[in-house]
Parts: C-alpha cells; sequence; structure tokens
C-alpha cells in the first residue's frame, strides 16, 4: 500500500492517474486549485472511495506535506496558446509550484520515515521539435515557447535540487496526451467543438505540424509502471509511436463527427500561424519500455469514443 499526493488532480492527465490509485488502494490526497480547465465533477467520484482526501490549493501555496511515499506532480498551465499570449500562470504554476513542491520535500523530516520522490509529468515539449528521428533522453533542451520553457526550468530545478540536497525523483516527458475528458482548448476536442458549433477547424500551419499521440490512460500506465519498479533519480519519454500530421488527425475526427469525409475541406480553416510552431515532436521510448510498459490504446479506434462523449456532454 502507498500514500500519494497527485496534484493536478481535477484536471485531465492528473484524473486518469487518480483513478488508478484509488482502484489500487492507495492512499490519495488530491490537490487541485479548481482552475478553468479543472473538472470538479470528478470530486462526486473520488470522494466516494475512503482512501481519498482532497486538498484546494496552488501548489505555489502548499505548506506542508503529510507523510507520502510519492508526491506526483501533474498540476500545470499547460495551453501553449495561451502561453503566447500571457506567460506569467505558466512561470507561477510551472517554475514556482515546482519550487515549492521540491522545498517541501526537502524539509520534511526524515527522523520517521524516508523524504518522498518527486515524480514530476514534464513534456515532449521540452526538447524543441524534431524533423528526423526521435529524442532520448540525454538530448538537449530546446524550448521554442513560454510553456515549454517554462516545463524545461522546472526539471532543471529539480536536477538542482536533487544534486544539493538529495531530494529523490523521477521526470517523465510525454507525447500529446489525448481521450475522454480533456478540456476543449486541446485540438482534439476542440475540433469537436467548434464542428458541433458549426464553426471551422483552425489547423496552425496548415495542418503540416506533426504530433505524436499518446493515450491518457497509457500514461497513467506508465506512471503506474516506473513506480512499480522502484526507479528513482531517473528522466522517461513515454511516446506511443502512433505520429500523424494536424490535418490527418483533423480528417479523423471530421469523419467520426459526420460519418464521411465528403467535403471535408469546408471544415478547416488553414489560414492560421502560431508563432513558435514546432514543426515535429518525437520521442524515443525505449527506456520506459524496458520496464514492461507498452501502449495499449489505439487512436484510430479512441476517436470516435472521444466523438461521441462530446456530443453526449457538452463542456463549457
Amino acid at each position: 500500500m502507498k500514500i500519494v499526493y497527485v496534484t493536478g488532480c481535477l484536471g485531465f492527465m492528473g484524473s486518469y492517474f487518480t483513478r488508478k490509485a484509488l482502484k489500487r488502494g492507495w492512499y490519495v490526497r488530491g490537490v487541485d486549485k479548481e482552475t478553468y480547465a479543472a473538472n470538479v465533477d470528478l470530486l462526486k467520484e473520488f470522494k466516494s472511495y475512503p482512501n481519498f482526501v482532497f486538498e484546494k490549493c496552488d501548489i505555489k501555496d502548499l505548506n506542508c506535506l503529510y507523510d507520502c511515499d510519492y508526491v506526483i506532480n501533474f498540476a500545470a498551465e499547460s495551453h501553449v496558446g495561451n502561453s503566447i499570449v500571457n506567460s506569467d500562470e505558466f512561470m507561477d504554476s510551472n517554475i514556482d509550484g515546482v519550487k515549492n513542491l521540491l522545498e517541501n520535500i526537502r524539509f520534511k523530516p526524515v527522523n520517521c520515515n524516508d523524504r518522498p520522490v518527486l515524480f514530476h509529468i514534464s513534456t515532449d515539449e521540452v526538447y524543441g521539435d524534431i524533423i528526423d528521428g526521435a529524442h532520448t533522453e540525454k538530448d538537449l533542451l530546446r524550448p521554442s515557447n513560454p510553456y515549454s520553457a517554462s516545463k524545461a526550468a522546472a526539471d532543471m530545478l529539480i536536477h538542482a535540487w536533487s544534486r544539493t540536497y538529495n531530494v529523490n525523483y523521477v521526470i517523465l516527458r510525454p507525447t500529446n496526451n489525448y481521450g475522454i475528458g480533456q478540456y476543449p482548448e486541446k485540438l482534439i476536442p476542440l475540433s469537436i467543438k467548434n464542428l458541433m458549433r458549426g464553426k471551422k477547424i483552425r489547423l496552425h500551419n496548415e495542418g503540416t505540424p506533426t504530433r505524436n499521440w499518446l493515450h491518457a490512460d497509457d500514461t497513467a500506465i506508465a506512471v503506474m509502471t516506473i513506480i512499480d519498479s522502484g526507479k528513482v533519480n531517473e528522466i522517461y519519454n513515454v511516446a506511443g509511436g502512433f505520429e500523424q500530421q494536424n490535418i490527418e488527425t483533423a480528417k479523423k475526427i471530421i469523419k467520426a463527427f459526420h460519418g464521411t469525409l465528403d467535403n471535408w475541406e469546408t471544415y478547416v480553416d488553414l489560414s492560421v500561424k502560431r508563432e513558435g510552431q514546432d514543426l515535429r515532436y518525437s520521442l524515443d521510448d525505449s527506456k520506459l519500455r524496458a520496464l514492461g510498459w507498452k501502449p495499449q490504446k489505439n487512436f484510430d479506434d479512441e476517436v470516435f469514443a472521444i466523438v461521441k462523449n462530446h456530443k453526449d456532454k457538452f463542456r463549457w
């Protein structure tokens, strides 16, 4: 039995892991500041478990940690477009928030138990784009926008606190996550919402950027796999091995929504340009696969369930 903090437990990726941890019988202290992207309806489900406690709090304001084995940090401002408009919240959550978690861990008394491990959810975007091949965990960090820069800064803080204060950590760098429950500002849910509203899907750079897609459930399993392995002070990429251009993603959404690709061009707007646009993300996740992890979800199958869910449950 483990005791874990899950920050960002009401967010998209964090909620998938929270659910798995609760079903395992782990004691989970969920922390979330309930931003616009949080799904507060999940609290009813999570609170039905006797092993769940919730704390409404910003991670940069968390001032103590109860005894636990891991602090699993899903909390983050994550939308690139928002970071380009105004990066202040990204610096607060993604940098100051991580620093505060590190400080809470390093000041945890060791006379009773070991200090917890910080399990930090980073992103593939810290590497920047790559035209050919795939990034390994040893590659330099070359972020392209304020969001990815804030995540890269957090990764560096974790390295520094580990070296100076012996804080144990794991850093996981996932590719684009997808699945049911994602807030409609990301490509897939926003595209579906636009189709529901009779609006066009706006694709940056004519839809040519390539993304690697990973289901949030597979990311949660990756976290579990690493914790089960007992590995610490390691960085792991997690990708899943499926990539396509954004225009192909849009076509699959259109087909799932309308049942046909006839006149698909009328549903997209290819005129939008975005500053700091990365052309292609790709990760080598063989290090994680060596622990026994492999993706379970298939994008082409899952997209139909995602479209149906959004049609059935409108989200503001």
